[in-house]
């Protein structure tokens, strides 16, 4: 590999000062991310306008912002100036698309809001794709790990990674495959979109789990390693920083630490509705142990419904056992009993165990 195939690498000045300020004005991402916040943010609009008593909820609208943003930061900032010259740098930017912006683009619910801003022909389509065998792979939780834990691997210990050094449109690819399947991944432990597969909270927590081991492998491989093993970042002959295999044990230190941390701070929130699950169980528990007990009153005594050998069981109302995230915890989102009559939905439950289109 000869160093005249990375001009525009080799004038790259040392990081420090105010290259920290330096930007990646590659039009690509630029263009992408911007037509995707007009995209959603013109749905918003159009569903508030199609179903004006169930505005759409204002916190997924943040985290579709905050997603964008994040993702401008990993690939328009200095982390996307530097991302072919210094491979910490790199690993940083795409543990901030996977771990980062992919959970936002979950919490936001996109394919939510395609399915409410749509009407028609339109909707109807929708609905299809929905439901069709395709998009049954891709809402699949066992489908989510596998790319999971196919695509850091693959991106990070193959040839695929010397070619994202050496061509930006493979580098550019490896952004929009981590944020996709970042996003796939995340919508099993965060998302509350239509989809046929409905993940309880110890099955999040699992996915999880063996999505730890992934991160850590990568990590220790590339921090364990001798010498530099992509000969793109040899040809690049940088002469500042730190040297090849130094640059190479920290990024791996990223991928390892960082990849953990994440996951785990991740961890919590889902441990938590795990936790509130088993309390609404239990209480429910109690409710119906409670109904056939004796009632008796303040002195102790029986009541005569008792007496006469009457169960109380019908005085107690029915308890819902709601699902790990409720359709109204987003403030301002519609619930599935008040859309059903305005669409019918694709699916019964959503991911996260609310109700399709909730």
């Amino acid at each position: 590999m000869t160093h005249h195939l990375f001009p525009s690498l080799a004038l790259l000045p040392p990081l420090a000062g105010g290259q920290f300020l330096r930007a990646d004005l590659a039009p690509v991402p630029i263009v992408v991310l911007a037509c995707g916040l007009a995209l959603y943010l013109w749905g918003v609009v159009r569903q508030n306008r199609l179903h004006p008593r169930h505005l759409w909820s204002a916190r997924r609208t943040a985290a579709f912002v905050g997603s964008t943003a994040v993702s401008a930061v990993a690939v328009v900032s200095f982390l996307g100036a530097y991302d072919r010259t210094l491979f910490w740098d790199h690993m940083i930017q795409h543990l901030l698309l996977i771990m980062v912006a992919a959970i936002l683009l979950a919490a936001s619910s996109p394919v939510d809001l395609l399915w409410l801003a749509t009407s028609g022909p339109a909707h109807r389509r929708v609905t299809a794709w929905l439901r069709s065998g395709p998009a049954r792979v891709a809402g699949h939780p066992a489908t989510a790990f596998v790319l999971y834990g196919l695509l850091v691997p693959i991106t990070h210990l193959t040839v695929l990674f010397n070619w994202a050094i050496e061509s930006e449109a493979v580098d550019q690819l490896d952004h929009f495959l981590f944020l996709a399947i970042g996003y796939l991944f995340w919508r099993q432990i965060f998302g509350a979109e239509p989809n046929r597969y409905r993940t309880q909270p110890p099955m999040r927590a699992l996915l999880l789990f063996l999505a730890v081991p992934v991160d850590t492998f990568v990590g220790l491989t590339l921090s364990l390693e001798k010498g530099e093993i992509f000969p793109a970042f040899t040809a690049e002959r940088r002469t500042w920083g730190p040297s090849l295999v130094t640059d190479l044990h920290i990024g791996g230190v990223v991928m390892w630490v960082g990849g953990d941390v994440l996951m785990m701070l991740a961890l919590i929130p889902v441990v938590l509705a795990w936790v509130r699950r088993e309390e609404r169980r239990a209480d429910l528990f109690d409710r119906e142990l409670d109904a056939y007990l004796p009632r008796q009153l303040p002195g102790g005594q029986p009541t005569a419904g008792f007496a006469l050998g009457r169960l109380r069981s019908s005085s107690v109302p029915p308890v819902e056992t709601p699902g790990p995230t409720s359709p109204t915890s987003d403030a301002g989102a519609p619930g599935p009993a008040s859309r059903a009559s305005e669409h019918s939905a694709p699916f019964e439950t959503g991911p996260a165990g609310s109700a399709a289109g909730g």
